[in-house]
């Protein structure tokens, strides 16, 4: 007997495998400084849980509606069209166990096998995963480094546009760069997407992760609503990484069919935890202002340890909980090649674990220069900055 060959187009979050190294090299006795994974080891805000407990005394521990409780989806559907100055109901969302069954499920809606899909890359490597794993092609564009961060390849965007592309993905306030559009930037993609009818998903994992001014989002742009589906994700928000609950926010067509994705993949999302959303969302906001603000220490910490570093010049991200450090002039020093040997020599000489751009889609052709990406949620301040001292140390040898 023999598995089935679209098997091999299957790709994985790699981040994990880096885990597994970092907990293996733990359990030998070393205290590692864990900047590998987008986990938040903060505590899912207290009336969250107690929402989620009162569900469960309640007795909403059956099945419910396929596409989510009416009260969640007409929860979201103000929250995100408040947050982004359009109008949503309830028809226009439908709830999911986390958001990562967004993609695959907004993929296999919009696209047909041999249909082209633009995708960030470096970016989430489940895009490029689903994308070839349902027989599409996976055609990637990147990102320039400037001064204030990263910006989009626009050229790279454009040129990457052919009859057969089908759908673009789209992940403003971006994992694992940080790179943030300008009004400017994102209305250039919605130009292109206009322009050639293209689907657009916008991933919107750290929407509320904003550490200055508002966010803008690309539905909002003229003829943008009824192209785009949201990607939503309480993981971030509310530190609820384990519960797994999102939603795709869209036009009702395509949100149809992704609720009868859900009937046949999952059933429904877990009740009891749909109802504990309904009080994130509309109760007490207290506990997530505090967790930005934690997020924010971390992010000052971090940038800081990281700029002392001789070789690494960073600009401080206004959004997300990632920093993704240019390493080539460190690279250099220690005359190495493979980025992932410089991930691995770091563990054993200095406990601190971090993830490299390999773990973030193929490298594409054109690229020279290397990069790291440290991920400052999991990790306390103090943490931090003991890491960054043992990371310089090593750095600098």
């Amino acid at each position: 007997m023999e598995l089935a060959k679209q098997l091999s187009k299957l790709g994985t979050e790699t981040a994990f495998a880096v885990s597994l190294k970092a907990a293996d090299w733990a359990s030998q006795g070393h205290k590692v400084y864990p900047f590998h994974l987008g986990d938040i080891n903060l505590a899912t805000p207290q009336n969250i849980i107690e929402a989620a407990n009162k569900a469960l005394a309640d007795g909403h521990t059956g099945y419910c509606p396929g596409a989510g409780i009416p009260e969640l989806r007409a929860a979201i559907a103000r929250d995100v069209g408040s947050k982004r100055g359009i109008s949503y109901t309830a028809e226009n969302v439908s709830i999911q166990p986390g958001g990562k069954p967004v993609i695959g499920k907004f993929i296999s809606a919009v696209m047909n096998p041999g249909d082209e899909v633009l995708y960030p890359n470096p970016g989430y490597p489940i895009y490029e995963s689903q994308i070839e794993y349902q027989g599409g092609i996976a055609v990637p564009y990147g990102y320039t480094e400037t001064e204030n961060g990263f910006a989009l390849d626009m050229d790279a965007m454009e040129k990457g546009i052919s009859d057969k592309t089908t759908a673009l993905i789209y992940n403003n306030y971006q994992n694992p760069n940080g790179a943030q559009s300008t009004r400017e930037e994102m209305e250039k993609v919605a130009e292109l997407a206009l322009k050639h009818d293209l689907w657009v998903l916008a991933d919107d994992a750290y929407y509320e992760i904003q550490y200055g001014g508002s966010p803008i989002s690309i539905a909002n742009l003229p003829g943008m609503q009824e192209r785009t589906v949201i990607l939503y994700t309480c993981s971030k928000r509310f530190a609820m990484t384990g519960w797994r609950l999102g939603a795709a926010i869209g036009p009702e067509p395509v949100i149809e069919i992704i609720s009868k994705f859900n009937t046949n993949a999952e059933s429904c999302t877990t009740h009891f935890i749909q109802r504990a959303l309904v009080e994130a969302i509309e109760g007490d906001t207290s506990g997530p202002d505090a967790i930005v603000e934690t997020l924010r220490r971390r992010r000052d910490a971090a940038v800081a340890g990281l700029n002392a570093i001789d070789g690494i010049s960073i600009a401080v991200p206004e959004s997300t909980f990632y920093l993704f450090p240019n390493v080539t002039k460190i690279m250099e020093r220690k005359q190495l090649t493979d980025v992932n040997q410089l991930m691995e020599d770091a563990l054993v000489h200095s406990d601190v674990s971090f993830c490299t751009r390999k773990h973030f889609g193929r490298p594409l052709e054109s690229e020279q220069d290397h990069y790291i990406r440290f991920a400052y949620s999991g990790i306390d301040v103090a943490d931090i900055e003991e890491g960054m001292s043992r990371l310089k140390a090593f750095f600098e040898t």
